[in-house]
């Protein structure tokens, strides 16, 4: 496979939806023992911490506490929820408590909310 350019990687990625991209970003992030968050000194001195408190606000942690009664359904819609496959999905539901959606934006975690609740699970957001 011949390597490609920071250009073709960039035009790459510009076809991705967000949610496509997201879930690169987290896959990126465990190949490679790496975090995508960016460094509070580079945010910018005293700044820093008003611009993370900001940025915290914009992103939720989607946490699914329990299965409840309908294991089964909430397996489905952990899958629908993210681009993992059964047996990653069930590990999941079975872990609990543990993040379904990490860093989603307010719109997408409380959508992923009404999913996981919808199919009997109990769910915060972070």
């Amino acid at each position: 496979m011949a390597k490609l350019t920071t250009e073709q990687l960039l035009e790459q990625f510009a076809d991705l939806t967000l949610v496509e991209l997201s879930e690169f970003v987290k896959a990126f992030e465990e190949k490679f023992d790496v975090t995508a968050a960016a460094p509070a000194a580079a945010a910018g001195g005293a700044g820093a911490g008003a611009a993370e408190e900001v940025e915290e606000k914009d992103s939720f942690d989607v946490i699914l506490e329990a299965a409840g009664d309908k294991k089964i359904q909430v397996i489905k819609a952990v899958r629908e929820l993210t681009s993992l496959g059964l047996g990653e999905a069930k590990a999941v539901v079975d872990g609990a408590p543990k993040a379904v959606l990490e860093g989603a934006n307010k719109e997408a975690a409380e959508k992923a909310k009404e999913v996981l609740e919808a199919a009997g699970a109990s769910v915060t957001l972070k």
